[in-house]
């Protein structure tokens, strides 16, 4: 059955929006479907609000479903008992229809993961058993399965058995890295799950506790210790995890790669680890690249584990990267593809497709307009502002000043002043802009709050009002 849809619009997308129809309905991978549009008397779709949509249409006609702008704000469910249909959201920008009819597939799933997260407390001694925990319950929230508490050389962590119990308390799987013995002896009997790191020459302290053992060379970059460690534990039956330990650039890191080839050839089915910190922590390049990069290594290598850390400020939301990482990794090996089109997550500064109208569409628009209300939008070219006295381009905010008249409407200039800085950055970037709203930044976006610009908005209203008295 050929599904009818209602889409609503204003009077400056209404064009654009029939050409995008048309062009989705004639593809042949779209499911049929008949459309039709209402322009409701507005000129910018995206200041539509249910309660202004149920005053201007009362009723939605034969629609099977009805389609809002995506920057609609506000309760739609009124609007679904008012019409009797389902009423939701369309993309933010119209150009995304095509992917809001599925033809860039199905929503990926990325709700499942192979890879283990130890996020790393790295400063533990000098924190408070509630610091500890604080630290602990923040790493989980981004992603993290264990939390793993860093031991510091010639540093006494005496409520470490403090720690350890207040984390398990909570549910909360445990490790402890330590290079002193009595450390990873103390931890394994308060509960820790997890003791990082033994080697060959300090396995015996698995036979004293119940925790697993991560296994590393007893020399650095020595595999033969690494195996001997492993092949005792496969011996005794004994489970755990083996690391050959990352380098950082230019202090081996190719041959460290190697390393964990090796090590996963020779041994297919055991547990493996890669401390992932040495390049995020000491490398100074966005994380989320590196993070990308790392967990495809990760995924060809069947690697379980990471110990990952969020020390350095470049490398603050490292731990929810390598979420995203991991799980973005896990669907695309799947799937059988590459991973790319599976989450914006990892593309901080820039978008796939950051310029949605081209020069000559914007002058279209621009032709429209008969208010004095600035809009803005971001091309290839540069920033275009336009109103009905006009349509003017830059690449620098500062050259459009002159022509903006605002020199006597203080609020009208901070907005425009807090827009095109967005819009410059968006250019500057190769990133998309829509006016209004905030900049994505994958997964250092903080969730927008409407409230301040809606009361600078009011403010501003009242200051014209009373401009005018």
């Amino acid at each position: 059955m050929t599904k009818k849809l209602l889409f609503l619009t204003g009077k400056l997308a209404e064009k654009s929006l029939h050409k995008v129809l048309t062009e989705v309905q004639n593809n042949p991978k779209t499911p049929a479907f008949k459309y039709r549009i209402e322009q409701i008397g507005v000129s910018v779709a995206a200041l539509m609000t249910p309660d202004l949509i149920s005053r201007r249409l009362k009723v939605a006609g034969d629609a099977d479903k009805v389609v809002v702008p995506g920057l609609c704000q506000g309760d739609l469910s009124k609007l679904e008992a008012q019409y009797g249909v389902p009423v939701e959201r369309g993309p933010e920008d119209l150009k995304d229809l095509p992917q809001y009819f599925g033809h860039a597939g199905t929503k990926p799933d990325l709700s499942q993961y192979s890879v283990k997260i130890f996020a790393e407390i790295v400063d533990a001694p000098h924190l408070t058993v509630d610091g500890v925990v604080s630290k602990a319950q923040q790493f989980i929230a981004q992603g993290a399965n264990v939390i793993d508490l860093g031991c510091l050389p010639g540093i006494a962590f005496p409520h470490l058995k403090d720690s350890i119990q207040a984390l398990k308390s909570l549910n909360i799987a445990v490790s402890v890295d330590s290079l002193n013995t009595d450390d990873l002896l103390t931890a394994g009997k308060a509960g820790a799950d997890y003791l990082l790191s033994l080697s060959e020459k300090t396995l015996w302290i698995a036979d004293e506790v119940a925790a697993t053992p991560v296994l590393i060379p007893a020399k650095p970059h020595s595999l033969p210790s690494l195996y001997r460690a492993i092949e005792a534990c496969l011996k005794s039956g004994k489970p755990f995890i083996a690391d050959a330990i990352l380098d950082p650039i230019h202090f081996g890191l190719s041959n460290s790669i190697v390393r964990y080839q090796k090590l996963r050839k020779k041994y297919p089915d055991i547990q493996i680890m890669m401390g992932i910190g040495n390049l995020t922590e000491l490398t100074d390049a966005d994380t989320t690249g590196i993070n990308a990069l790392l967990f495809g290594l990760i995924s060809e290598l069947d690697i379980n584990a990471v110990l990952a850390t969020s020390v350095s400020p470049h490398a603050v939301n490292a731990i929810t990267e390598a979420d995203i990482a991991r799980r973005i990794m896990y669907a695309a090996k799947q799937d059988g593809r590459l991973p790319r089109a599976y989450s914006n997550g990892l593309l901080g500064l820039h978008d796939r497709r950051p310029f949605t109208y081209g020069a000559d569409e914007i002058k279209e628009i621009a032709a429209q307009i008969k208010d004095p209300s600035f809009r803005i939008q971001v091309s290839e070219q540069g920033m275009h502002v336009y109103n009905r006295d006009g349509l003017f381009e830059a690449t620098d905010p500062f050259a459009l000043y002159p022509y903006l008249k605002v020199e006597d409407d203080a609020s009208h200039a901070f907005y425009l002043g807090v827009e095109l800085a967005r819009a410059q950055i968006a250019w500057q970037l190769k990133k998309r802009y829509v006016q209004d709203q905030e900049l994505e930044w994958g997964v250092a976006s903080q969730p927008f709050d409407s409230l301040p610009k809606i009361a600078h908005r009011e403010a501003s209203r009242k200051e014209k009002q009373n401009k005018s008295k």
